[in-house]
């Protein structure tokens, strides 16, 4: 049985309730997590994930995406996994909430804190959620808003899908910045158990063709192989029988969250994207290129981040700048020690 043979058959036993694989899609809020992922697989592999399968699952998958209107999302990223389920709703056709979409378009964008970074909500949180969730799902809902010609509200979908690569190529940038020339990066936040998810951006964007100029395909590539290779270098990473353990770089149970379990280590997965592209792909194709951190040498140039805080009443002013381009300001309602 091939690998793709096998995701169908999860997705038809997932969603069967005679089957001991039966997900728990109607307990909690959790499960509204779980299946922002899950939809969000047959948005990127429709013709591979989502047409072949049966009339009674394709049925069943609809029943349990539905019924998952019944959790109430918090003002957080959250709003997002609601609006990816509508939008595989409208992907196939069926009825589907606007206004699901259209609050979490308008509030992750009146969270937008500048220079390519989102707040989780109201307050900035530093952490990597910008990977494993705003950047990516809300590119690729626009897409899907773009794709169908849904119109609703004042919501002009094809000018926030442009606005939301340029701020994802900035945040790309960041990322790359992030991996040292071992290919380690800062453990940084929640969530660190989901490993090398903290790339999805750059593998999106490669597999979008569109990388910024600053990154070239190369050096992406050899960039987040290191990152592979340090992290996943631990054969503690795996249990005996080949599954995913709780951790960051190798089995670190206390580094698990309250949410955290054997399935959603599997988030790591998202770090894997720019395998849909061929193998002759020039992505595969580019000579491997020393990424940012390997460049500081008498021999190499790259441009400087320069970046100050300054604490106001109301937040703190984030202002950065890149030497050659214009400088950034943003203010971030962020907590600050007194």
């Amino acid at each position: 049985m091939t690998l793709r043979q096998q995701a169908l058959a999860s997705f038809a036993h997932s969603v069967d309730p005679s089957s001991p694989d039966y997900l728990l899609w109607r307990s909690e809020g959790q499960p509204l997590v779980d299946s922002a992922y899950y939809t969000n697989a047959f948005l990127r592999a429709p013709k591979q994930l989502w047409e072949p399968l049966d009339a009674a699952t394709k049925r069943r998958v609809v029943t349990e995406i539905k019924g998952l209107r019944r959790v109430s999302p918090p003002y957080t990223n959250w709003l997002l996994f609601a609006a990816m389920n509508e939008a595989f709703l409208l992907s196939i056709g069926e009825e589907w909430d606007p206004m699901r979409i259209d609050l979490a378009v308008r509030k992750i964008n009146e969270w937008y804190a500048g220079d390519g970074w989102y707040s989780d909500g109201p307050r900035f949180h530093f952490d990597h959620y910008g990977s494993y969730v705003i950047h990516p799902m809300l590119v690729e809902i626009l897409e899907v808003l773009v794709a169908t010609g849904a119109k609703f509200n004042s919501l002009r979908a094809g000018e926030l899908l442009e606005q939301a690569y340029k701020r994802m190529q900035r945040y790309g940038e960041h990322l790359e910045r992030l991996i040292g020339p071992d290919g380690s990066y800062a453990p940084i936040g929640r969530s660190l158990t989901y490993r090398t998810a903290v790339f999805q951006p750059l593998g999106l964007l490669g597999w979008r063709k569109r990388l910024p100029k600053s990154l070239p395909e190369g050096q992406v590539r050899a960039a987040t192989l290191a990152a592979q290779r340090a992290i996943f270098g631990n054969p503690s990473n795996f249990d005996k029988d080949g599954y995913l353990t709780i951790g960051f770089a190798g089995h670190q149970p206390a580094l698990g969250d309250i949410y955290s379990n054997a399935g959603s280590m599997y988030i790591v997965s998202e770090s894997l994207i720019a395998l849909g592209l061929s193998p002759d792909d020039g992505y595969w194709k580019a000579p491997a290129l020393p990424w940012t951190s390997k460049k500081p040498s008498p021999d190499s140039n790259f441009p400087r981040t320069i970046m100050s805080i300054t604490d106001r009443p109301h937040g703190m002013l984030l202002t950065v700048r890149w030497v050659g381009s214009a400088r950034m300001q943003h203010t971030l309602p962020m907590r600050t020690p007194r």
